[in-house]
C-alpha cells in the first residue's frame, strides 16, 4: 500500500517488458563471464600447477590465518567506529558551541583526509616503536576507526535530526534531561534508520583493510602480495582473494539485514516511569 502511494503499479505489458530486460541483462552478463573464462583458459590460467598451492595444507592454514586477521580488523574498527560516530555525532547536537565546534572539526577533518594518508601517517609516526607487521594491524584498526566513524556520526546526526521534533518534545515534557533524552528516546529510535548506513559503511570498512597493502601487506593482502612472487600465479591469487572478500561481505550483509528485519520488526514501547521525578 506505501509503495502504492509513490508510484504506480506496472501492468501486464510493464512486466513483461521488466522481465525482458532482466533476460536480456542475465545473457549479455553470462556472455561476457564466458568470455572471460574462455580468454582465461586459452591463457593458461586454469592449469593445474597454478591452482595447485590454494589446496596445500600449509598455505591453506595461511589464507586462513589471513582472512581471520582481515575480519578482526574489520571488526575492531567497525566497533571503535561506532564508538566514535556516537560521541561525536551527538557533539555535533550539542548546545554548547565548543563541545558542537570541536565535534565538527575532527568529524570534517576525518572525512576529508583520505584513507591511506592516514594509514600512512599512523604506520610511520603512531605506531613506528611496534614490530612492522603489529604496527600494521593496529594502524588498519585506528585508521578506518576515525574514518568510517567520522562518516557515521553524520549518520548518526541526521538519523537523529530525521525524527520527528515531537518526540524529544514529549519527553522534555516529562522532565528528562537532554543526555536522557538522547539515550532513552531519540537514539534507539534514530538506529532504526541508520541501520543501511551502518552495514553499507561495515562492508566499507572490510574492504578498505586492503589499503594497508601501499605500507605493509598484512592480512588478506599480504596472500594477493606474497603467493604470486612463489608460485607465479597472480591471477588465481586475485581470484581467491577477491573471492574470500564477496563471500565475507556477502554473509555480513545477510547477518545485518537479518538483525534489521528483527530489530525493526520488534513494537518498542518507550515508557517514562520517572514522571515527576527531579534530577532524573
Amino acid at each position: 500500500m506505501a509503495a502504492g502511494v509513490l508510484f504506480d503499479a506496472p501492468g501486464p505489458k510493464t512486466v513483461a517488458r521488466h522481465r525482458i530486460y532482466t533476460i536480456l541483462t542475465s545473457v549479455v552478463l553470462l556472455g561476457l563471464l564466458g568470455y572471460a573464462i574462455k580468454r582465461l583458459n586459452d591463457a593458461g590460467q586454469f592449469a593445474y600447477d597454478l591452482w595447485e598451492p590454494f589446496v596445500t595444507p600449509r598455505i591453506m592454514q595461511a589464507i586462513g590465518q589471513a582472512w581471520l586477521d582481515t575480519i578482526t580488523m574489520a571488526v575492531l574498527a567497525v566497533l571503535g567506529a561506532l564508538v566514535f560516530g556516537v560521541i561525536f555525532g551527538v557533539g555535533k547536537l550539542s548546545d554548547h558551541s565548543p563541545v558542537r565546534w570541536v565535534a565538527w572539526l575532527v568529524v570534517e577533518f576525518f572525512r576529508a583526509v583520505p584513507v591511506i594518508m592516514l594509514m600512512i601517517f599512523c604506520f610511520f609516526t603512531v605506531f613506528s616503536s611496534m614490530p612492522i607487521e603489529r604496527g600494521a594491524f593496529w594502524t588498519v584498526v585506528l585508521a578506518l576507526t576515525v574514518y568510517n566513524g567520522a562518516v557515521l556520526a553524520e549518520v548518526f546526526r541526521a538519523g537523529v535530526n530525521a525524527l520527528p521534533r515531537g518526540q524529544g518534545e514529549a519527553a522534555y515534557a516529562v522532565g528528562l534531561r537532554k543526555t536522557q533524552v538522547m539515550q532513552s528516546v531519540l537514539l534507539p529510535q534514530a538506529v532504526k534508520i541508520m541501520i543501511p548506513a551502518i552495514i553499507s559503511q561495515c562492508v566499507v570498512a572490510l574492504k578498505d583493510t586492503s589499503l594497508i597493502l601501499i605500507v605493509f601487506a598484512i592480512g588478506l593482502t599480504k596472500i594477493a602480495k606474497q603467493l604470486p612472487l612463489s608460485a607465479n600465479n597472480i591471477v588465481p591469487t586475485t581470484l581467491v582473494v577477491a573471492s574470500l572478500y564477496i563471500i565475507t561481505n556477502l554473509a555480513l550483509t545477510y547477518l545485518a539485514n537479518i538483525a534489521q528485519r528483527r530489530f525493526v520488526g520488534e513494537k518498542e514501547v518507550l515508557q517514562v516511569a520517572m514522571v515527576g521525578q527531579p534530577g532524573i
